[in-house]
């Protein structure tokens, strides 16, 4: 079998869910070529049908989703793990109206939930994310949306925070925030997505069975070498939604979407997220 295209990026959760599935650490998964992106890039690509499988934001997956179906196993999602929106100055939420603000891409969930959060922000400027924290302390920008291993490095920097969108989000709705999951293509054979649904939960479990065995894959693409910040990072996106979202991460999927189209942020879609396990 001709290898699946498989994306996802550097960041060290992602490292950690995938490293049984590439490695052949899992028996009877298919083969796979994996090609490691930021996740902007990633949402790209999707957005083009260049990739068999990926990661991906759950704001890119709104505008994808007659083309590809959503892995029960994979995502992230969870509790106190939001974008946060930071600053050089002392700025209240209520005043982000009218300031330049870096996001980490246009089709992330953290720029769908900033604007989701206020929708009369609309100066923003779209750059990598390991590039806003650096913009906010040079003033390049007013503020940042910050993802990743960013949350737990910006007082290095000199930075403040002015709001936890994830945090908001939990106290708006009750549910853990929708960050990004894993999808694949709809036009391959159902049995097959199946089966690799189960490989990358079975690659998730591997992870957490052989830690250090993983640990070196997981440095060596970290933007973030420090240790105990890459151990944090995994700590906080991979949880038990990672192993399947079960009903409450489905729920938590479909309200963020509700939420979007009434918003006339994203377009309608009849298509289910899921196929038939």
């Amino acid at each position: 079998m001709k290898p699946l295209s498989l994306g996802y990026s550097p960041c060290p959760n992602d490292t950690f869910i995938f490293y049984g599935l590439v490695h052949g650490c899992i028996p009877d998964a298919p083969p796979f070529q994996e090609v490691l992106e930021d996740i902007e890039t990633l949402n790209r690509m999707a957005g083009d049908g260049s990739l068999d499988m990926t990661k991906i934001s759950f704001h890119a997956l709104a505008y994808l989703r007659d083309q590809y179906c959503l892995l029960h196993a994979g995502g992230a999602l969870g509790r106190g793990c939001g974008p946060l929106v930071i600053s050089k100055e002392n700025i209240d939420c209520s005043d982000l109206i009218g300031k330049k603000i870096a996001i980490p891409g246009q089709l992330t969930t953290a720029a769908l939930l900033l604007r989701l959060f206020d929708p009369g922000v609309t100066d923003l400027k779209v750059m990598p994310f390991h590039h806003i924290m650096d913009a906010c302390r040079d003033g390049q920008v007013d503020a940042g949306v910050i993802i990743h291993e960013s949350r737990f490095t910006y007082p290095e920097y000199g930075l403040k925070k002015v709001i936890d969108l994830g945090e908001w989000w939990e106290e708006a709705t009750g549910h853990p925030i929708p960050l990004g999951g894993i999808l694949i293509r709809r036009t391959l054979d159902k049995e097959l997505i199946r089966h690799i649904d189960r490989s990358l939960h079975d690659s998730i479990k591997y992870a957490y069975a052989h830690p250090d065995e993983v640990k070196g894959y997981i440095r060596q693409h970290a933007q973030e070498m420090d240790e105990a910040v890459m151990q944090q990072h995994i700590d906080l996106y991979v949880n038990q939604y990672s192993l399947d979202y079960g009903v409450e991460g489905e729920s938590a999927l479909h309200d963020l979407y509700y939420r979007a189209e009434k918003a006339g942020i994203i377009p309608p879609s009849d298509k289910t997220l899921f196929i038939d396990r």
